[in-house]
């Protein structure tokens, strides 16, 4: 595994669900303009031994952190990582979520605590496999998130803590992803309870499995304390028709989430984006109320 330091200045710059499957695959495109911003370390070929994979790994770090070492830092692990702060390796040419460029004015106007971003690279061919709880027994694909969950409790956050100055507690990790990488992302916070305490569920598929995942939200024991971000585009389909089912689909989630204990307001955010698509420029667009909510800077 490589380790080196990204630092080149600040940025200047609906889907099927047969289409869901294969979108934001996160190819890695050469020769484009590079829009990172700030102090991002690069960690590459990151091994995991429990998935037999290697991936890229982005770490952002807030401006005051070479200044303090004594302080600690929460932390949001990001999926599907080279589209969230560099429009050159974005799945679609030139349109990244602009997380390090919104995280750094948020943190500059304090509306948020100064946090250590997490970018993981989703791996290509091995993205929907890792990022579904179960198998969609009509596209046979799908299954493997408590393997990938693994990965990202017992490999890289690990790893993460030893090198960074983290602070470790649930109550100041976050999880967090969209579309599939959304479906994952509260799979996992609610699975891994004592790790994760605070999830961004962006544009999550739903649909997939057969609603796998709203079973899951009912069959929990007891609600546990992990404060949820959710949301999704009005826009998210080829049709009208299938829009609608989308939007349907993340209200009977959420209703799901209510039903189990969680509040509107308190624990749980969930917001409808009106006109809004399924791609990066709809979900950077939304990066500041996330973060605002799921990391609000202390009075």
């Amino acid at each position: 595994m490589k380790s080196g330091r990204l630092n080149l200045g600040s940025s200047t710059t609906g889907v099927t669900a047969t289409v869901a499957l294969f979108v934001l695959c996160g190819h890695v495109h050469a020769q484009r303009q590079h829009t990172l911003a700030g102090d991002i370390r690069a960690h590459q070929n990151f091994h995991s031994g429990i998935l037999s994979n290697d991936r890229d790994v982005l770490v952002y770090l807030p401006s005051d952190y070479k200044a303090n070492k004594r302080k600690r830092y929460p932390v949001l692990y990001l999926h599907d990582g080279q589209n969230l702060f560099d429009g050159a390796t974005s799945f679609i040419p030139g349109q990244e979520w602009r997380v390090d460029e919104t995280a750094q004015s948020l943190i500059a106007a304090r509306k948020i605590e100064p946090l250590i971003i997490v970018g993981v690279y989703n791996t290509g061919k091995d993205r929907i496999n890792e990022y579904t709880p179960a198998e969609d027994p009509k596209y046979k694909m799908g299954g493997k998130a408590d393997l990938y969950g693994r990965f990202l409790v017992e490999e890289l956050k690990p790893f993460i803590d030893s090198h960074y100055h983290t602070r470790r507690g649930a109550e100041h990790t976050g999880l967090g992803g969209s579309s599939l990488g959304g479906l994952v992302s509260l799979y996992l916070a609610l699975k891994y309870i004592s790790i994760f305490g605070r999830a961004a569920v962006v544009s999550p598929s739903v649909w997939f499995a057969n609603k796998q995942i709203v079973h899951y939200v009912e069959a929990l024991p007891k609600k546990p304390k992990v404060r949820i971000w959710m949301d999704i585009g009005t826009k998210e389909g080829a049709t009208a028709e299938e829009a609608q089912r989308t939007v349907s689909d993340a209200r009977l989630l959420k209703e799901t989430l209510i039903k189990k204990g969680w509040k509107p307001g308190k624990d749980l955010s969930y917001f409808e984006a009106e006109g809004a698509e399924h791609n990066e420029a709809a979900w950077a667009a939304r990066v500041e109320r996330i973060l605002t909510f799921l990391f609000p800077r202390k009075m």
